[in-house]
Parts: structure tokens; sequence; C-alpha cells
């Protein structure tokens, strides 16, 4: 299958498409005949129509490559509204009484300032708090089980939601390639 606009998103982003994820993040280098934008411009409609939100976290003004965030809204804004999120992003520097559309702006900052990572991010992704500030405490070290994260608290359960996080995207991936529009991949 072609490696396009549509074939990464569903690739990195089964997950967040059919509901079982709050969020992704993934890398897009359009190719030399993509202008890239006008897919990005096509699919942030389809997909805010959905309930998803499409952003561009960051742009390398190098390799021409972004960094999109896909999230559904909602689902994001009733995690970072959780108190024990909120005290730990208060730590990292961000204004959770701002809200989520400000959160993000700083997060993208951050990412472009190309520093030190912000690894609060898994927060944004629907980590469980506990594997991301155990990820923060232990430099990526030490953790229990890795997947689409690193877990530092109930692998079982993490082991769970990966292997569920996999089928989807197999699935997905194997509809897209039978032809299913990837608009028929995403619940509402």
């Amino acid at each position: 299958m072609e490696r396009t606009f549509e074939s990464v998103l569903v690739e990195q982003c089964a997950p967040t498409l059919v509901g079982l994820k709050p969020a992704s993040l993934f890398r897009y280098q359009p190719g030399p005949s993509d202008e890239g934008r006008v897919p990005l411009a096509r699919w942030k409609g389809v997909l805010a129509a959905r309930g998803i939100r499409v952003r561009v976290l960051k742009a390398c003004p190098r390799t021409g490559a972004w960094m999109i965030y896909l999230y559904r809204e909602a689902w994001i804004t009733r995690i970072l509204c959780q108190p024990e999120i909120q005290d730990f992003l208060r730590r990292q520097g961000y204004r959770p009484e701002e809200g989520c559309q400000a959160m993000l702006t700083r997060l993208s900052r951050r990412l472009c300032l190309e520093e030190d990572y912000p690894h609060e991010i898994g927060v944004f992704l629907g980590y469980p708090l506990e594997d991301v500030e155990g990820f923060i405490r232990h430099r990526g070290r030490d953790f229990t089980c890795c997947g689409y994260w690193k877990v530092y608290g109930d692998a079982a359960a993490a082991q769970r939601r990966f292997d569920c996080y996999r089928r989807c995207t197999r699935i997905c991936l194997e509809r897209l390639r039978r032809g299913t529009a990837l608009t028929k991949l995403i619940a509402a």
C-alpha cells in the first residue's frame, strides 16, 4: 500500500479513530509530490465533524516533517480536568485553568524548543498518570512493560490495552487495503 497521508493516519491513529484511545501523535513527512497541507486540511474538516481534532504541534523547517496530534477533544478535556492531572501539569509549568487549547499551545512550544522532550505529553495521549510520572522519575528506565508507552504501574492492564490497540490497527489497515473508505473506519 502506498504511504499516503490517509494510510499513515490509519497506521498511527487507528485506536483514536475508532474511539479506543483519546489521542495519538505521529510524524508525517510529506513526499516530493505531496503538498501535505491539502490532505491535512481535508481531514481536519472530515474528522472535526466526528468529534476528532487535528493539530500540527511541530513543523520541522529543515526536513519539512510535522508532528501531528489527533485527539478526541471532549475526552482529552475530561482527562485534563482531573485534579491529579491538573496538579501534575501545574508542576510541569502548565496552567490548566486556561483550558485545553492553551495547554496544547504550550505543549507545542515545548516540543519546538528541541531542548528536552516534554515527557508530560503522555497525559495528552491518555497514558496513565502513574506511568507518565514513573517515566519522568526513572528517566525511561526500570519499567515493567513496554508497548505504546513504558509502564510503571499495572503491567497486565497495559498489556491488554496494547494488544487491543494492535488488533484495532491491524483490522483497520486490512480494511483500508481492501478498499474500505477511511471515513467508514471512524467512530463518531
